[in-house]
């Protein structure tokens, strides 16, 4: 450490490549690291909340690691408040950033027939290529996130660069420890083709509301028994000691997770940890981060829906879930900001979509990081303990106001579905103080809190006008709201969808307040609330109570008209396909099935063109589809083998009919939990010898 430690003596940290010929390759080496391990310390701070304090370290260094690690505070900013101007600043230094790594890259390639590489794993500059490769799909991210579509036309240029870099990262480690005859990560070996597995693991996605449905198979079946859960670094047994493994990952020291056996036709291991293998930092620094960002990139690239997808795969892309999930288990082995990444995207990942499995979240990385104790709430939530996510989630401050930002809407849609109204729709508002990605929809959501206040206030005391007026002129002003505030974000030059959604809602009870001469909250029909409670999946969360009390809340009862008035907002045929809808996903959930297929019947007798128009509900008669298939995969767990090859069948078939569905608006939500639908069955019908390998 003497060594490491004679570089800082300087004010200001040089660049790792001097090429003054007094300097030797030993003494390049050491500085190059000295460079990195400071870089990290600061950027170490990103994962604790605290971007200030990174940027105050990492601006005293002028090394391409720092001017990365400073990239990544602003390029974090900018992906969790959406905020334009820090896009724009994100941009800048990636630009920079790009620049730098080039010159270290050129001055590497240079230099490397006077270094030996026989101790090293990686070819001369492949740090700084891994450099590259980050900054290149970070601006792809940003660029994808731009209001240009020319913008986003170039990030996926951008991302398709980053992807073949990340690749070629991890083919030339693959034959270097090939040659070295050790065989640490099997994930790097998998074949590009998924159908060529022998044994193939639960597939999953990453997204906040992807439905967990089609996650709940039942293992007593013949075949090849496979966990639910993803095991890839964790040690065969039951959920506490998965648990556990979880929990002892750290970011300060601890012992490295045990990895387990991989899948039956992969290469046998070198028996040594990662950690020995990858013993040199910069090694380590390039196989956590090549493991994290590849891993990422897989895994996001598999998620998208089907139509996307084929799009994707015409140009070049393809996403292995499997193989993502499992490089980012191995990044999070490293005591790095890699790993610790890696650690909160298999958070996000397993809190999204496979909160059934009761990981814990890895607090030990960072205790007092608001975004670690976020994704506690969130796997709290996911267990049907909504009480107890609103506890952390109200007493969890961040040092970013994007994190709060984050905190803040999670438990505005926590407390939406413990129907806390009036402190929903105080979160709700308080988002737009926080964050300007989507004021209209925040408003949209604090008006459909508002909105059950004034519904109970008529119904609690129809004479206690006062307390009624002041509700209904608060739902009033809020919607009003949301139409002003719409359009000023756009997603690839388009018009966000749920903002999209939430005014063609307006427009819609407009027309009828128009028609029918009355005010626009007392036009409004099926709870709007509960449509959104639908659509954010909120229903997984709920206990039988609250999915009880939800069902109340559809009641058409609750309408503040007359009956007259109730009978025709009714007879509207996409507002009776809306309640159905809603009304047998929460019997779904109550697991009374035939009552759920009922409703959904009503739906899908109905003609398909009454729900076209600039108004209509278009999402409903595929989400009827969709929610088909879900009842036929939760049935078919629980029949014989025969009988359930009939109701996978049957789930496929109904998935297939959404997938080619023609466009409508939240088609890209939907379709999210379409893909996690299909690529399920895929696996289903493999383990369980339903079609042919």
């Amino acid at each position: 450490m003497s060594r490491l430690g004679s570089w800082f003596r300087g004010s200001t940290l040089k660049s790792s490549n001097d090429s003054s010929p007094s300097v030797s390759q030993v003494d390049l080496r050491a500085q190059s690291i000295a460079l990195l391990q400071d870089a990290i310390a600061g950027a170490d701070l990103i994962m604790n909340d605290d971007i200030d304090g990174a940027e105050e370290i990492l601006k005293k260094g002028s090394s391409t690691y720092h001017s990365f690690a400073s990239a990544v505070c602003v390029f974090m900013r900018s992906i969790l408040g959406f905020e334009k101007a820090i896009m724009a600043e994100a941009s800048s230094r990636l630009n920079e950033c790009e620049a730098s790594a080039w010159d270290e890259i050129k001055k590497a390639e240079k230099g490397s027939g006077s270094s030996s590489q026989a101790e090293r794993i990686y070819p001369p500059g492949t740090e700084y290529q891994l450099v590259l490769a980050e900054s290149y799909l970070m601006s792809a991210i940003i660029g994808v996130l731009h209001e240009s579509l020319t913008e986003g036309i170039k990030s996926f240029y951008k991302m398709r660069k980053a992807y073949v870099a990340l690749d070629a990262i991890m083919q030339a480690e693959s034959a270097s420890l090939k040659k070295r005859g050790l065989q640490p990560t099997p994930s790097k070996q998998a074949p590009k083709n998924a159908e060529t597995h022998h044994h193939e693991r639960m597939p999953g996605a990453f997204d906040d509301d992807a439905d967990l449905e089609f996650l709940d198979a039942d293992e007593s079946h013949p075949g090849g028994q496979t966990p639910l859960q993803y095991e890839g670094h964790l040690a065969n047994g039951n959920a506490e000691e998965a648990e556990k493994k979880l929990s002892d990952l750290t970011l300060n020291g601890g012992d490295n997770v045990e990895m387990a056996e991989p899948a039956q036709n992969s290469p046998p291991k070198s028996g040594l940890p990662e950690s020995d293998i990858f013993a040199d930092p910069i090694d380590a620094f390039v196989h956590s981060g090549a493991s994290m960002c590849f891993g990422v990139l897989l895994l996001i690239i598999s998620l998208v829906p089907p139509a996307f997808s084929r799009l994707l795969s015409i140009i070049g892309f393809r996403g292995d879930r499997e193989r993502g999930i499992e490089m980012l288990w191995q990044s999070s082995q490293f005591e790095n900001v890699n790993g610790a990444v890696a650690g909160l995207m298999l958070l996000a990942y397993y809190n999204g979509l496979l909160g059934f499995a009761d990981i814990l979240p890895l607090r030990g990385r960072r205790r007092e990081g608001g975004l670690w104790r976020f994704e506690e709430a969130r796997s709290r939530g996911n267990r049907k303990n909504l009480t107890g996510a609103l506890e952390i989630l109200k007493n969890n401050k961040s040092k970013m106001k994007q994190v709060d930002a984050l905190n803040s809407f999670e438990m505005s849609l926590d407390l939406s579905y413990v129907r806390d109204w009036a402190r929903a729709r105080d979160e709700y508002i308080k988002c737009i103080e926080l964050n300007d990605w989507s004021p209209s929809l925040y408003n949209y959501l604090a008006g459909c809190a508002e909105l059950e206040l004034y519904r109970n206030a008529c119904l609690a005391n129809p004479r206690d006008e006062s307390r009624i007026r002041i509700h209904k002129k608060k739902t009033e002003d809020i919607f009003r709201k949301v139409p002003a505030a719409a359009g000023k974000k756009r997603f690839m030059a388009r018009p966000l969808p749920f903002e999209e959604f939430v005014v063609r809602k307006l427009k819609k009870w407009e027309e009828r307040s128009a028609t029918l001469g009355l005010d626009l909250v007392d036009v409004i029909g099926v709870s709007p609330m509960q449509e959104m409670v639908y659509l954010w999946n909120g229903l997984k969360k709920m206990q039988p109570a609250e999915l009880e009390r939800a069902a109340g809340d559809l009641s058409w009862d609750r309408l503040t008209c007359s009956d007259e008035v109730r009978s025709k907002i009714r007879a509207e045929i996409d507002e009776r396909a809306l309640h159905d809808l809603c009304h047998a996903a929460i019997l779904r959930n109550l697991e009374k099935f035939d009552e759920a297929r009922a409703k959904l019947q009503e739906v899908l007798k109905l003609d398909k063109s009454a729900f076209k128009g600039p108004t209509k509900d278009d999402y409903i008669p595929p989400s009827a589809h969709y929610e088909m298939a879900v009842l036929a995969w939760v049935e078919g767990q629980t029949k014989t083998p025969s009988e359930t090859k009939k109701t996978v069948d049957d789930c496929e078939s109904w998935l297939d009919k959404v997938a080619r569905w023609e466009s409508y608006v939240l088609d890209g939500r939907i379709g999210m939990r379409v893909q996690t639908g299909m690529d399920t069955l895929r696996w289903y019908k493999r383990e369980h010898s339903l079609s042919t390998p």
